[in-house]
């Protein structure tokens, strides 16, 4: 009787659509994105939603430019990044090599992410170690350089 009681609370609407929706996904997510390739693709959104995180937090701290224009514009810039993967496996498909561009690929895109992700938390003034700093310093100038100049536009 309890178990048929706890199963009321997780069969419900809400379980039902989502579990509809990842079994419609899976199928395209695997197509363009390789069967067992989900880590990966988890570990580069993550940057990028870090990467979206920290820069909002410096452009709000450090240069007070943040416009929800310049947000909307990441937008396009983010589905571009995700489709690169995607295209570097069809490529490898088609070439019948074992992953070689999307790896390269993704692991250039976590890199480039990483980078600006570290750049924009020590723009933000959240603790970066001082050997970091030292080898995102050009990511961090860039952004400053950025800054000013969308400063400036206004």
């Amino acid at each position: 009787m309890k178990l048929i009681q706890s199963l009321e609370n997780v069969a419900t609407p809400a379980n039902g659509i989502a579990a509809a929706m990842g079994a419609m996904l899976a199928p395209i997510f695997q197509y363009f994105y390789g069967t067992g390739r989900t880590d990966i693709m988890v570990v580069l959104l993550l940057c990028i939603a870090m990467d979206w995180i920290t820069g909002i937090q410096a452009a709000k701290k450090k240069d007070k430019t943040y416009s929800s224009e310049y947000g909307l514009s990441r937008i396009p810039r983010t589905m571009f990044l995700l489709t690169l993967p995607a295209i570097a496996n069809l490529l490898d498909r088609v070439m019948a090599t074992p992953g070689f561009l999307f790896y390269g690929v993704t692991f250039g895109l976590i890199y480039h992410t990483w980078n600006s992700l570290t750049a924009n938390a020590h723009r933000a003034g959240w603790p970066v170690p001082k050997a970091v700093v030292n080898m995102v310093a050009t990511e961090i100038k860039a952004k400053s350089e950025r800054a000013i100049k969308q400063k400036e536009g206004k």
